[in-house]
């Protein structure tokens, strides 16, 4: 029986000031978090006898503890109500679900900065701008750059080791300040107009450079003022044909649609006056949660994670109240210390905008919706089958996981484990493993080795899954079976070999222990969802070996040989002309590189023919 948690006693000694409060369950878990500008106000409206919501009252009587924070300023309790938020996961609060990271547009804070493609965390010293809704608008975005402003785009590697301008010089896209071709004050000063292009200071940019136009030709020097006059005239064309979509510099637009139990919030984000993208939001909400509240938890959660960036748009069209709009828009204010400002009665080009985006959020949701009865219908038929080869009426599928193994030739072999439930994939449970220590192409010790790896930690961890899918035939079933022949409940294991001439419809179903096989018919839910699984844990797979490959032919031989650094490695390259250069070299060529020693030398000559 839960303990009564008493309200009276925590309450009379609870303090007036803002802060961040957590309620718990008699398991001792965080089931809400919340703010307040006043905590005693605001949780005593807890336990107040009427209580008109019916989340309200659920919530209530889950509680078995609290506990609060008390912080300087609502602004920030807004901030560590969603730290907190992000780390406990409540239940009861609406929790924005998206594994994702989002793409931005980098300027480094180099001597000679770069414009570069960025995802994930900001390591690096520099401004980013974003994000972006995905990876083909900063791609779009950077091609524009480069042919707007003559900025460098390549990596820091193939800078350091330039001895004379590359193409993009030729082509008017790079000022070539690895050669020192331009000043640092003219290359930061073409540097500058960028950061003040992506804010959406255009006309700002074009006054500089008509003024340094007009400068270069008083100065007589043409040449420079025609440069110019073509990227002024470039920049009024984008400016031209971006007013065809819009006279809004920069928006972002939030639609809200609700259905079948399931929320949808779709973004489209208004950048230099176009639409620039849009992505759509399926929010972990508790029944009965108001409109408000979801809109509310969703922006707080959206603009305050640390992986949206440090800019914030400077305005939110939204369909919350205007009230609540109002009072959101000075707490993200004060919290991000920058102006933002939510509206909510629109009319002419932003109502056309928020009518788009409650469109696309409607058909996002009836589209989820329709792939959610799909695949219930599908987890059915395989729940079926399961019942019949276990003769278990009723068996307990929660957690399913699948494996493949890829290399080529053997080579960069990387084993994939997707993870799926009832619902479908569990993308953020998705996890590849480098496979090294094996005979080249063994498939069998490849999967005995991934399989250990995952689950060596998994009773403890409680994450072992109810039924292990493996891609391939009897070969590879063995490998599990002798991995998980001590445990004394071991997973279902299905062995998925593919059938004659690998054609869909035609795959083989091994179950572990017993070698019992069935073959399903080819329109069986059940063997689509089995098919989907297998398919997924192969696009994984491929995926994560492309990724090796690439990475292995990026990499420099030089980085395998000892005492060779990056200081070395850009010497060898630079004074030697090139990596061919280097392998062809003799020891006393080597030797005379600065920073390579005769004794290094010789190491290095020998490693270069190891290969």
């Amino acid at each position: 029986m839960n303990k009564v948690f008493d309200s009276s006693q925590f309450l009379a000694t609870l303090t007036q000031q803002p802060g961040v409060y957590r309620m718990y369950d008699a398991d001792g878990e965080v089931i809400y978090v919340g703010k307040a500008k006043n905590l005693k106000k605001r949780v005593s409206s807890y336990f107040r006898k009427q209580l008109d919501a019916v989340k309200t009252k659920a919530l209530v009587r889950n509680i078995a503890n609290m506990d609060v924070t008390v912080t300087n300023s609502e602004a920030e309790a807004l901030i560590l109500e969603n730290t907190f938020i992000k780390k406990y996961r409540p239940r009861y609060n609406v929790l924005l679900r998206d594994d994702k990271s989002y793409p931005f547009i980098f300027i480094s804070n180099h001597k000679h900065p770069r414009i570069a493609f960025h995802r994930g965390a900001r390591r690096e010293k520099g401004d980013y701008f974003g994000p972006f809704p995905n990876g083909h608008a900063v791609r779009e975005s950077l091609k524009l750059l480069q042919k707007l402003f003559p900025v460098r785009q390549c990596d820091d590697t193939f800078y350091r080791a330039r001895s004379r301008p590359c193409l993009q010089y030729q082509l008017k896209r790079c000022l070539a300040p690895c050669v020192n071709i331009p000043s640092d004050e003219e290359y930061q000063a073409q540097v500058d107009l960028v950061r003040m292009f992506m804010r959406g200071r255009n006309d700002e940019v074009i006054e500089r450079l008509v003024a340094a136009m007009d400068q270069a030709s008083q100065a007589l020097d043409f040449e420079k003022a025609a440069e110019l006059r073509d990227q002024i005239a470039a920049l009024r064309q984008v400016q031209e044909r971006n007013a065809v979509s819009g006279a809004q510099e920069e928006l972002d637009v939030v639609g809200f649609w609700r259905e079948g139990g399931m929320t949808c919030i779709h973004l489209l984000f208004i950048r230099q006056n176009a639409v620039h993208g849009s992505r759509s939001y399926y929010p972990k909400v508790p029944a009965h949660t108001p409109d408000a509240e979801v809109l509310e938890s969703f922006l707080v959660q959206f603009y305050l994670n640390e992986s949206q960036g440090k800019r914030v748009t400077s305005e939110i069209v939204s369909p919350l109240q205007p009230t609540h709009a109002k009072e959101l828009s000075q707490q993200l204010t004060d919290a991000l210390q920058q102006r933002v400002r939510i509206t909510s009665n629109h009319r002419g080009q932003r109502a056309q905008y928020r009518a788009l985006a409650n469109k696309n959020a409607m058909n996002a949701l009836q589209s989820r919706l329709g792939q959610a009865s799909l695949m219930q219908s599908r987890f059915d038929a395989l729940q079926k089958l399961v019942a019949s080869e276990l003769n278990d009426e009723e068996p307990n599928l929660e957690r399913f996981e699948c494996f493949d193994i890829s290399h080529t030739m053997g080579e960069q072999t990387v084993a994939s484990c997707v993870v799926f439930g009832p619902e479908g994939p569990r993308t953020s449970e998705y996890r590849r493993y480098n496979i090294d220590g094996i005979t080249p192409g063994d498939d069998f010790a490849a999967m005995a080795q991934v399989l250990s790896r995952r689950y060596k930690h998994a009773v403890e961890r409680d994450t072992v899954p109810d039924i292990v899918f493996i891609d391939g035939g009897k070969g590879q079933l063995t490998q599990a079976e002798e991995y998980f022949a001590e445990w004394p409940q071991k997973p279902l294991l299905i062995g998925v070999a593919k059938g004659e001439s690998r054609k869909l419809g035609l795959e083989t179903l091994i179950f572990g222990y017993s070698r019992n096989t069935r073959h399903l018919p080819a329109d069986n839910p059940g063997l689509h969802f089995i098919q989907y699984i297998r398919d997924e844990s192969h696009r994984f797979a491929i995926t994560g070996h492309k990724q090796r490959r690439a990475k292995a032919k990026k990499t420099s031989t030089l980085e395998s040989i000892p005492s060779v650094g990056p200081k070395r490695r850009q010497n060898l390259l630079k004074y030697l002309g090139g990596l061919q250069q280097v392998k062809g070299a003799s020891i006393e060529q080597l030797a005379n590189v600065p920073g390579i020693s005769k004794p290094l030398a010789e190491t290095i000559y020998y490693a270069l023919r190891d290969e």
